[in-house]
C-alpha cells in the first residue's frame, strides 16, 4: 500500500463495512469530499445524510438515531467535533453511551496551510476527558482500515482521529490491532528508552530511532493507537525496562497523549519523561515539516528527546 490520506482509507473502509454490516448509517457536515464520506454516499444514499454545516445538529441527529439501535458514524473536522458539537456529544452521546463514531479528520499541525482555525490540536485531550468515550488515533493506512473495522464492532461512544495529508505506511497487512492495547513496533534487548508515540509521529519515531542507534542508542518505539483506554501495562512495563520515556504527538501536550501517560508513571512507576509536541500555544499556516520543525517536534528534536531523557536518568 503506497502513502495515502488516512481519510480516504476511512471512506474506502466504509465501504467494505457496508457490504458486512447493513444497518450502518453515515452522517456528515458538509464535508463529505474532504473526509471521503462521500463514497458511501454516492453508493448507499438510503444510509447516507448530510446535515448541512451544523455540527452540533449532525451529533444531536447521531444520537437521536443511536439510541434506536442504529449505529451511526458521524464525520467532521477535529475543531468542530470536539469543540463546536462538545456538549451534544458529552450530554447525548457520552452520558447515555450511545453507538456514535465520531471521525474527525484534519487533526494536529499536518492541516498545515488551513491554519489554526481548522487545526484540532487540542482535541484528544477534550475527548479523552470525557467519561465513556473511547478514543483512537492510527499511525498509517493499514492500521487505519483495521482499528475502523474493530470500531464498527465495539459497542459505544467513540473518537477516531484522522489526518489531512498523506502518510507513509509502516505496518504489514498481516498486523493485529486491538482497542485499547498497544503496539510495539521496534525494540532491543539493549533499550535505553521508551519512545511512545502517536499517529503520524510514530513513522517520524521511527525514523528518530535509525538514527539513534547508528549513535549506538537503542530505543523501543510504541504505537499508542489508542489514547483512552491507554495500555497501561504496556507503557509501564516498556517503562521498567528502558527507566526514560518520551512520549511523541502532533497534539498540545497538556492533556494529550503526553499528559495521559505522565499520569499513569506519575502514580505507578516514576521516571524522567520528555514531551515532543506543542508546547501550550497555537498553531499557524505553513508546510508541514516547516512547522513540526518551527514547533521542535520533527525528527531531530525526538532524538535530541531521548537522549535528554537518558542524561536525566
Amino acid at each position: 500500500m503506497k502513502a495515502i490520506t488516512l481519510r480516504q482509507v476511512f471512506g474506502e473502509t466504509l465501504l467494505e463495512l457496508a457490504e458486512i454490516k447493513k444497518d450502518i448509517v453515515v452522517l456528515d457536515a458538509d464535508i463529505s469530499k474532504s473526509t471521503f464520506s462521500c463514497l458511501f454516499h454516492q453508493k448507499y444514499k438510503d444510509r447516507a445524510y448530510n446535515l448541512g454545516i451544523a455540527e452540533q445538529n449532525m451529533l444531536g441527529v447521531a444520537a437521536g438515531m443511536a439510541s434506536t439501535g442504529i449505529p451511526v458514524f458521524a464525520t467532521t473536522y477535529a475543531v468542530f467535533a470536539s469543540m463546536r458539537a462538545l456538549e451534544q456529544i458529552r450530554t447525548f452521546i457520552c452520558y447515555p453511551q450511545l453507538n456514535v463514531k465520531v471521525v474527525a479528520s484534519h487533526g494536529g499541525l499536518q492541516v498545515s496551510s488551513d491554519g489554526v482555525s481548522h487545526q484540532g490540536t487540542e482535541d484528544l485531550a477534550i475527548m479523552r476527558s470525557l467519561p465513556n468515550m473511547t478514543v483512537l488515533h492510527p499511525a498509517d493506512p493499514v492500521s487505519t482500515r483495521e482499528l475502523v473495522f474493530a470500531a464498527a464492532g465495539y459497542d459505544g461512544p467513540m473518537y477516531i482521529r484522522l489526518l489531512r495529508n498523506e502518510v507513509p505506511v509502516i505496518y504489514k497487512k498481516d498486523v493485529s490491532f486491538t482497542i485499547g492495547q498497544g503496539n510495539i513496533v521496534k525494540d532491543s534487548k539493549q533499550a535505553q528508552c521508551t519512545i511512545v508515540a502517536t499517529g503520524l509521529m510514530v513513522e517520524k519515531s521511527l525514523r528518530a530511532s535509525e538514527i539513534l542507534e547508528k549513535e549506538g542508542i537503542d530505543v523501543r518505539v510504541l504505537d499508542i493507537h489508542t489514547i483512552k483506554p491507554l495500555d497501561q501495562d504496556l507503557i509501564i512495563s516498556s517503562a521498567k525496562k528502558t527507566g526514560v520515556v518520551v512520549t511523541v504527538e502532533d497534539h498540545n501536550i497538556i492533556g494529550g497523549l503526553g499528559g495521559a501517560v505522565a499520569e499513569i508513571l506519575g502514580r505507578e512507576y516514576p521516571v524522567p519523561i520528555e514531551m515532543v509536541g506543542i508546547n501550550d500555544t497555537f498553531g499557524e499556516s505553513g508546510d508541514p515539516e516547516e512547522l513540526f520543525t518551527n514547533y521542535q517536534m520533527n525528527i531531530e528534536h525526538i532524538v535530541a528527546a531521548v537522549k535528554n531523557s537518558i542524561a536525566r536518568r
